[in-house]
């Protein structure tokens, strides 16, 4: 992407790990970022854009919570120039694509993008679609969520309609748990990231889905795929699913594999998805895919990097030369794995940090290309009730999916994160 001119990437919403991808492949000056003016105080984002050559300037406006496109090209004309949208993280995917229909440019489309923020609502169109779902219900109080669970074997699942990396979501195996887990998904805690207008959401019960977990990265033009993936997941057991680890390639069998694919492909269809990646989340049983969540973004947990060490591929860089108007063909984009990668996410144990042992082992483990830390010692470590609850992570390639998968199960056992 080295030919974008001044000012001709617009990224909506800062994800401080996504633009670090990009160091070391945009020009200097070629993105505009849009950040919240109460984010733009709190996470410091003035600092962070001066640290990073390639963005040119930051612009403070409102979009989480509904965007007026037209009044931000008024305000800012010279945005205008822009050729090619994207959004940085969740809550800005609306604003991303009202922002590129504005522009005229490729984008996920609006209506696509109201649905795949709105867990409901991405319900009704799958099921419109005749894709499986577990049964739902948008219910309004503990006492209407306790009866579903009752009426599905006294288990279910909370969740929030607005929310995004496992954030307020619980699996209870008894009615009466409900009420005193409501608040955590009816009033989800704040995220860095999140404005303090505070973020509107509803709470979906849903049927308990037993399996395996796998997730599918879709990159479509024009409401065509031309390219396809399916990811193995792991998943923290318990009450929060929180994802522990990734695996590209999924070693499913070749016709599961395409079957997720298809119903994948359905859903992107039925939703009227134009331009982008979609990742959506699956279970699979007796062979058949049960959607569990979908988004209208790239895959966060390291599965862009997966995908482009296991396709020997530069993922990123499709991606956003498809929203620049292009479409990359292979070898640019290759149809199938070379290889495999996967990444193992750290988990340290509640309390205080006072030590950490065993980072030199793990990188010197045959296969692996980082291990990351984002807790130090004097730190406190609460429980993992979400993605940004987690420790660090380790990532790992391999010849295949086995052999990556175990080089980041052994390097992640060396790590020995402390507390007291």
């Amino acid at each position: 992407m080295r030919d974008l001119g001044r000012e001709q990437m617009i990224i909506v919403g800062t994800s401080h790990g996504m633009l670090r991808w990009f160091v070391d492949d945009l020009p200097a000056d070629s993105v505009v970022l849009i950040e919240e003016p109460d984010v733009i105080r709190r996470r410091d984002v003035d600092g962070l854009a001066e640290r990073l050559p390639f963005i040119s300037r930051l612009v403070a406006a409102e979009y989480q919570t509904g965007l007026d496109a037209a009044a931000l090209l008024a305000r800012d004309p010279a945005l205008a120039s822009a050729r090619l949208v994207m959004p940085g993280l969740e809550y800005a995917v609306g604003a991303a694509a009202r922002l590129a229909d504005a522009l005229g440019l490729p984008g996920a489309g609006v209506e696509a993008a109201d649905v795949f923020t709105d867990k409901h609502r991405m319900r009704l169109v799958a099921a419109g679609a005749g894709i499986v779902n577990p049964a739902f219900e948008l219910v309004d109080d503990p006492e209407r969520a306790a009866a579903f669970a009752r009426r599905h074997g006294g288990r279910c699942v909370l969740k929030p309609t607005r929310r995004s990396g496992s954030l307020g979501v619980q699996i209870l195996n008894d009615p009466e748990q409900v009420a005193a887990a409501w608040a955590e998904t009816a009033a989800p805690e704040d995220t860095p990231d999140a404005t303090d207008r505070g973020l509107p959401t509803d709470v979906l019960v849903e049927q308990v889905l037993d399996g395996r977990e796998h997730s599918v990265e879709l990159l479509l033009v024009d409401g065509e795929v031309i390219f396809g993936n399916v990811t193995d997941k792991r998943v923290q057991p318990g009450r929060r699913p929180v994802e522990t680890g990734h695996t590209v390639p999924s070693l499913l069998p070749g016709d599961v594999q395409r079957a997720l694919l298809d119903a994948a492909t359905r859903l992107a269809g039925a939703a009227g998805f134009r331009t982008g990646v979609l990742h959506s989340e699956w279970m699979v049983a007796d062979g058949v895919p049960a959607l569990v969540e979908c988004a209208a973004r790239l895959p966060g947990d390291m599965i862009t990097a997966l995908i482009s060490v296991a396709y020997e591929c530069g993922f990123i860089e499709a991606y956003l030369r498809v929203l620049r108007g292009e479409r990359p063909e292979p070898p640019v984009l290759p149809v199938r794995p070379t290889g495999g990668a996967a990444v193992e996410f750290l988990l340290a144990p509640q309390g205080t940090v006072t030590g950490i042992d065993g980072v030199r082992a793990a990188r010197r483990v045959s296969g692996v290309l980082n291990v990351q830390l984002d807790v130090g010692v004097g730190d406190t470590v609460g429980e993992v009730t979400h993605s940004l609850a987690r420790s660090g992570h380790v990532l790992a390639w391999g010849a295949d999916a086995t052999e990556a998968t175990a080089a980041a199960a052994k390097a992640a056992e060396q790590v020995q994160i402390v507390t007291g």
